[in-house]
């Protein structure tokens, strides 16, 4: 389903919502908006959808994170095709995958109670969501590990996967304000092998030891026919005051993004790593690289790191806490999740972890593909006050974390991230080179 403007029949005024189905102050569109004409194009400024006026032809669509909305110029389609090619390479179809996630958009959301008992908080498409009950907020998200599954069956070690895939859902809650609970997981396998499952079993306790949380249950598939290794996915349940609901809504100019390192490449681009390194079979999981501590495998199978008990007595003890960003997948650019008319200039990057540039140079792939795909080197965001910066990194270095500002939200109705330090401008799920542009915000 498309809606289509012709500028010189249908002219869209600058500052009108064009979204056939903005609701509550967010953009839910099932349906792409398409706006044709040199003088189109559409931003998206406190979570709507408003025209503007622009250079180039814009295409909406669903993107992959489940219901927020992708934005692409003529410069962006060129990188998000080279994107999606080098996911495509790796076997993963982002293009199909966009396409097919509207229509689940557009049938979940009539599921949608409108007040009472178990009404949606927020918009689908941030990290974790919350529904009423009886007065109180109850967190829900689900998240799996990936392919990093197949890195433990080449190690033939299963201990730590476990701890990923509560760390994939934890850390995702905690960015909407809320305290993670419990988790029940999902494992698929193709055969039953109990050393195996009790090694992911170990690795679950451990994550749940580290977030503070319980694992109140779980389902085990063997699905021969249709799995080759295993899956392992969770779904955590959580707490949060409905009047602490966190979705970046607070988010200004000049306030200040914290950026925490990560434990390397943690659960994502895990597709992309393996076809580099482990293509053509030209390294093994034992092959060990001088940039390295260990071996390829090892680096790969690092646990994700858990940010919980950092973030929950931040949450609880300093003031002006305006959002709380898990850096997976698309990078820095998860950013512009917040719900607020902003963008952000990082221009004090946390130093990349070796694995980094060893994937890149194997990969042939361009800084702006990299910062697409991984975190590089930063795991964790809080976006905070500038009199809060001290306090946060006090927090975060007392539970052993390594902090720093890496730089700050900045006015921005087209919500770009920019990179001057790799000439990089972003929005949404798409980087860009762009050296002039990128140092704008300097």
């Amino acid at each position: 389903m498309q809606r289509r403007f012709d500028l010189g029949a249908d002219r869209v005024t600058p500052g009108v919502i064009c979204c056939d189905n903005c609701v509550r102050g967010f953009c839910r569109a099932g349906a792409e908006v398409i706006i044709d004409g040199p003088q189109s194009g559409l931003s998206r400024s406190s979570g709507h959808c408003y025209a503007n006026t622009a250079p180039a032809t814009l295409m909406v669509g669903v993107d992959s994170g489940y219901g927020s909305t992708r934005q692409r110029g003529l410069a962006q389609d060129m990188t998000m095709d080279g994107r999606q090619e080098a996911y495509k390479q790796s076997g993963v179809d982002t293009s199909e995958a966009d396409s097919g996630l509207g229509n689940i958009i557009r049938r979940v959301q009539g599921t949608w109670p409108a007040s009472g008992l178990g009404k949606v908080v927020l918009p689908i498409g941030y990290f974790a969501n919350v529904i009423e009950m009886d007065g109180v907020g109850l967190a829900l998200c689900t998240d799996g590990v990936g392919s990093k599954t197949i890195v433990a069956t080449m190690m033939g070690k299963y201990d730590t996967i476990g701890i990923d895939c509560v760390a994939m859902n934890v850390n995702d809650m905690i960015c909407v304000g809320a305290r993670p609970l419990s988790l029940v997981d999902y494992i698929a396998i193709d055969r039953a092998d109990a050393a195996m499952l009790d090694a992911i079993g170990a690795g679950l306790c451990e994550g749940a030891a580290q977030a503070q949380i319980s694992i109140s249950g779980g389902e085990t598939a063997q699905l021969k026919d249709i799995v080759t290794g295993f899956d392992l996915v969770g779904m955590a349940v959580g707490r949060v005051d409905l009047d602490k609901v966190i979705s970046g809504k607070s988010v200004r100019e000049g306030d200040v993004v914290v950026g925490v390192r990560s434990n390397g490449i943690h659960s994502n681009g895990l597709s992309l790593a393996r076809r580099a390194l482990f293509g053509n079979k030209q390294y093994g999981v034992e092959h060990k690289f001088a940039d390295l501590d260990g071996t390829i495998g090892e680096e790969l199978l690092k646990p994700t790191h858990i940010y919980v008990r950092e973030a929950m007595e931040i949450l609880g003890s300093v003031k002006e806490i305006k959002a709380l960003i898990d850096i997976t997948s698309d990078g820095l650019l998860n950013l512009v999740r917040v719900d607020a008319p902003v963008g952000f200039a990082i221009d004090n990057l946390i130093e990349p972890h070796p694995i980094f540039p060893l994937i890149q140079r194997h990969a042939d792939v361009a800084d702006h593909e990299m910062y697409e795909i991984f975190n590089m080197g930063i795991g964790f965001c809080y976006v905070v006050a500038p009199d809060a910066v001290d306090a946060t990194i006090g927090i975060l270095k007392k539970h052993g974390r390594q902090a720093q500002p890496i730089g700050r939200a900045v006015a921005d109705s087209e919500k770009k991230v920019r990179i001057p330090q790799r000439g990089l401008v972003g929005r949404h799920k798409t980087f860009w080179k762009d050296e002039r542009a990128a140092r704008e915000c300097l």
